[in-house]
């Protein structure tokens, strides 16, 4: 069965609205580290729409100087828009809708009793490989990184970029695709092959032929539609909701992270493990925690048990510090993890 995997850089204008909200969530976490805060993003053509909630002890009058640094962070600076003109997001004519509101006062009573800002399930994969990710995953976000890289540095290669990797069943690679705006032809089959460690059997390179109109100019970004870019491809079920544009005490970036660093944890010589964790709004105990273990094909269910209340899990993940930038970036599956302790943690026999 043939495996596929995609990923996204930073310029492709969903993942872009994304980095703009996790960049103005570290600026309200340096002036209140308990801020609450869940800001979507979107954006078209040069006009940045923010709406959601925030509370706590916090200004958001620089908020245009955010967003404009966040652009200039991901590559879209002047000097890019010198570049691109019209065909590009412009940093300098970028207009800021601002429609944040306060969080709900019930909402907010709630966590403030440490229970969770959500509901839901949550789900953690690892499996046997680079980075304890699908082989798929890893190569697109390998080769994604190296072509984002090298449009950094370049007059002719842009930042809005989507790979995609399909493996056969022998595990080499059978298709390797790649959008990236061009705007004079740029020969990187010698870069590809190089990223990717071997020859693809089939290799595409702007499906459509002429790609040079990109980012928010070309398509509308909103935060939250990468999803599968950001946690497993299609190897594992989708928890809860995106893990950007909200702080930590919204169980979709917690429990998200939690659920992969206890599957690291616990993978060992397994193949693969998938850990379900299930949270209340208002509430600090797992209402469920479970985990599956495959090896050789053969599927194990265990109990988990996990004694850990939702201010000692930020503090433990350190999501009480301005590091969601750089997790958007990076991408929360690579977010370095501690061991959780066997007072913490451990499988219910």
């Amino acid at each position: 069965m043939q495996k596929v995997a995609e990923a996204v850089s930073l310029g492709h204008p969903d993942k872009t609205a994304d980095f703009i909200s996790s960049y103005i969530l570290d600026r309200l976490i340096e002036q209140d580290n308990s801020v609450k805060y869940a800001v979507e993003v979107m954006l078209k053509g040069n006009t940045c729409v923010l709406g959601g909630e925030v509370c706590g002890d916090v200004s958001l009058l620089n908020l245009d100087d955010w967003v404009k640094n966040a652009l200039r962070q991901i590559g879209y600076t002047e000097k890019y828009a010198a570049i691109w003109g019209d065909k590009a997001i412009n940093v300098s004519k970028v207009n800021v809708i601002n429609l944040i509101g306060q969080q709900s006062p019930e909402i907010n009573h709630g966590v403030r009793q440490n229970g969770w800002g959500d509901q839901g399930v949550f789900v953690g994969y690892a499996c046997q490989g680079a980075k304890n990710i699908a082989k798929a995953q890893f190569l697109a976000q390998k080769l994604n990184a190296a072509l984002y890289a090298q449009a950094l540095s370049s007059k002719n290669l842009g930042l809005d970029i989507k790979t995609q990797i399909v493996l056969d069943d022998d595990g080499h690679i059978a298709t390797a695709i790649v959008a990236i705006p061009m705007k004079e032809h740029v020969d990187l089959q010698k870069l590809i092959f190089n990223a990717l460690g071997e020859k693809p059997k089939s290799l595409i390179i702007n499906g459509c032929g002429d790609f040079s109109y990109h980012s928010s100019v070309a398509d509308c970004g909103v935060s939250g539609r990468k999803l599968a870019c950001d946690f497993y491809s299609a190897f594992c079920p989708i928890g809860g909701g995106s893990p950007w544009t909200k702080d930590a005490s919204k169980a979709d970036v917690s429990l998200n992270l939690l659920a992969r660093a206890i599957a690291v944890q616990l993978l060992e010589d397994y193949d693969e493990c998938f850990v379900f964790l299930s949270s209340c709004i208002g509430q600090s105990q797992f209402q469920s925690a479970e985990v599956k273990f495959v090896k050789n094909g053969q599927t194990t269910w265990k109990k988990l048990f996990c004694a850990m209340t939702p201010h000692e899990i930020i503090d433990f993940l350190g999501l009480n510090k301005p590091v969601f930038a750089a997790l958007c970036k990076e991408g929360f599956v690579h977010h370095p993890f501690r061991l959780l302790t066997q007072d913490k943690l451990r499988l219910v026999l």
